[in-house]
């Protein structure tokens, strides 16, 4: 998966209707905007600190441009924005729209002086994962294998039950469990990041409250699903996101992190409504449009429910806006 991605991403720009998929920012300036609003609430109520903007696999740039463009607004201009991406094609694009922005491959590499917002929108799911199967002589991880002259999946032969986590082995044959360690890596490094240098972090993607049970490999391309064994490196792969095993690494990290939340929700906590009538009084003439795009992101049977939305706050940190109820 990890192969696959690196050379998907690296050799084209996969968003927008030419692409294989659309994202949030893509669809709506509102949201990037949304973002900014809360970046620069926290960062205002925490005392107006010096800070770096990072972004962790930022696509075109367009939710940074839209954040900091809001950001300005309320005079929250970072020292420094830094987008953590790999892919040539999509570093091009994101200068294009941040020039001033600095490329870094990876988390180590970010400025360690000052307090760092993160943002990953849809940063987790393309991440690798592991997958386990319960077989009749119990648990195996599941394996690529050449099948037929082409790739499939098939159990192995190892024995595979202490990387199951401990409340799910008790399930039914064939159940399968997945893990994400490259996830959690990445996850403690961002919280150590916060804890020794203040800041905070927002991560948005699809995805559930752990511990639970269930393949959710899939593949995309032109908008349609596809075998995700099929042209490998040619399709997205993604997997949804456990936003509790994130939590229990943050905090073990010494990072608070935030109830989790559905983004419809957390975007009208925020006043995205407020701004979808100031943008459809500015320009009345896309009304219907303005409508349609806040609906997208924000109403349960679109992406509203489907995507999640958790915080990780450093030590001393308000607490940040748009979250209620009891945590992950």
């Amino acid at each position: 998966m990890a192969a696959a991605n690196a050379h998907y991403y690296a050799t084209r720009d996969p968003l927008g209707a030419a692409g294989d998929f659309i994202t949030a920012p893509e669809i709506s300036q509102m949201f990037g905007e949304m973002i900014g609003i809360w970046i620069a609430d926290l960062w205002s109520r925490a005392g107006r600190p010096a800070f770096r903007y990072v972004e962790l696999g930022p696509g075109r740039g367009t939710l940074a441009a839209d954040a900091l463009r809001v950001m300005a607004r309320f005079d929250c201009a970072p020292q420094g924005v830094h987008l953590v991406e790999t892919s040539p094609t999509l570093r091009a694009a994101q200068l294009a729209r941040l020039p001033a922005a600095e490329h870094h491959d990876e988390i180590d590499a970010l400025p360690d002086d000052t307090p760092l917002l993160i943002v990953a929108n849809e940063f987790f799911d393309a991440l690798p994962i592991h997958q386990y199967v319960r077989t009749t002589g119990g648990w195996r991880e599941l394996m690529v294998e050449r099948i037929d002259g082409g790739l499939g999946s098939a159990a192995g032969d190892i024995p595979a039950d202490d990387a199951v986590p401990a409340p799910l082995r008790d399930q039914p044959e064939g159940t399968i469990v997945e893990t994400a360690p490259v996830a959690a890596a990445i996850m403690q490094r961002c919280a150590f990041r916060l804890a020794r240098q203040g800041g905070a972090m927002l991560a948005i993607d699809y995805g559930y409250r752990g511990p639970a049970a269930g393949d959710t490999l899939q593949a995309v391309r032109a908008h349609r699903f596809a075998d995700p064994f099929t042209d490998p490196g040619e399709v997205d792969l993604t997997a949804h996101v456990d936003f509790t095993a994130l939590a229990d690494v943050a905090q073990g990290a010494g990072v608070i992190a935030t109830p989790l939340a559905m983004q419809g929700d957390w975007l009208r906590r925020l006043g995205i409504d407020a701004r979808l009538q100031s943008l459809t009084a500015a320009a009345p003439d896309r009304a219907d449009e303005l409508q349609g795009q806040r609906n997208r992101l924000v109403e349960q049977h679109a992406m509203g429910d489907l995507f999640k939305v958790m915080a990780f706050t450093a030590p001393g940190w308000p607490a940040p806006a748009g979250f209620t109820g009891d945590a992950a």
